[in-house]
């Protein structure tokens, strides 16, 4: 059988391809398990600098397998049954939330289901114009899981969500686009060259900054203008030390391109560890 969730890591960029294509990536089998244990390799990876995660064949990832909630339904099995697959929904999202460096979804066809909610749990979600979307739950009489709730109505707002979860109508790029779901949209016959592009372009930036703005955009949302202001202080001082600040101010006023340190963040410019990030 075919590894269902493939691992490759070139110029700094940790790409996970769920490859199930004669399913469009619906998760079946132990596919949750083998997700989050190439997720725990990207984030213990020094090479790595951006993940971006993408789908084989047509589909990015079309979401649980409904057959296997069919045979469920058809013995009368208890919830119980149904809860780990969700628990591993949990895992997973909450490992992309907690990653240091930018995570994207590369959505090269259907997103729908869990597979939409694997994609917003990312960072960045680039898309193929072939790619569609779905909050699709409502249509098999299920409720939106895998951390929809939580990251779609800060994406699009509280009434374009609901009226997703309620209806469970198909998104197209271009729709996706225009309610801020995506960042960019392309053609689907140069979408994997445009996407690995625009992520090698993001590994060669400066790593301290790029993961520190991470940090503190995301958790500007739950903060005060002065806790705001009082974390930005925090990130300078970081990377006025990073050796990533002098090369950029030098090569600006040589008017030549910088040559930053290749993704290196030394430990004392690193993000403090989620232990010590009770503030956020």
């Amino acid at each position: 059988m075919a590894e269902l969730v493939l691992l490759h890591v070139a110029k700094g960029v940790a790409t996970v391809t769920l490859n199930r294509p004669d399913k469009l990536n619906a998760f079946g089998d132990d596919m949750r398990e083998r997700l989050i244990a190439a997720l725990d390799r990207v984030a213990e990876s020094p090479e790595a600098r951006v993940l971006v995660i993408t789908g084989a064949g047509r589909g990015f990832c079309a979401g649980g397998d409904v057959h296997h909630m069919v045979a469920l339904k058809q013995r009368d099995a208890d919830f119980r049954e149904l809860k780990p697959l969700l628990e591993y929904g949990r895992e997973i999202v909450t490992r992309l939330e907690q990653m240091a460096i930018p995570t994207v979804a590369a959505v090269n066809g259907v997103a729908a289901g869990a597979g939409l909610n694997l994609a917003l749990a990312c960072d960045v979600r680039l898309a193929s114009d072939a790619a569609s979307f779905g909050e699709t739950f409502v249509r098999i009489g299920l409720h939106p899981d895998w951390g929809g709730t939580y990251f779609l109505p800060r994406l699009v707002g509280l009434p374009r969500a609901l009226e997703m979860a309620w209806l469970g109508d198909i998104v197209s790029a271009e729709e996706a686009l225009r309610i801020g779901l995506v960042n960019r949209v392309w053609p689907a016959a140069s979408f994997a060259a445009e996407w690995r592009a625009w992520a090698e372009r993001l590994a060669a930036a400066p790593q301290t900054s790029v993961r520190l703005a991470k940090q503190t955009l995301r958790a500007s949302l739950d903060r005060t203008l002065n806790q705001c202001v009082d974390a930005e202080v925090m990130a300078q001082a970081a990377c006025w030390r990073s050796g990533d600040a002098s090369e950029g101010l030098e090569a600006f006023v040589e008017k030549r391109a910088p040559e930053f340190g290749a993704g290196h963040v030394a430990a004392e410019d690193a993000p403090p560890s989620l232990a010590s990030r009770h503030f956020e």
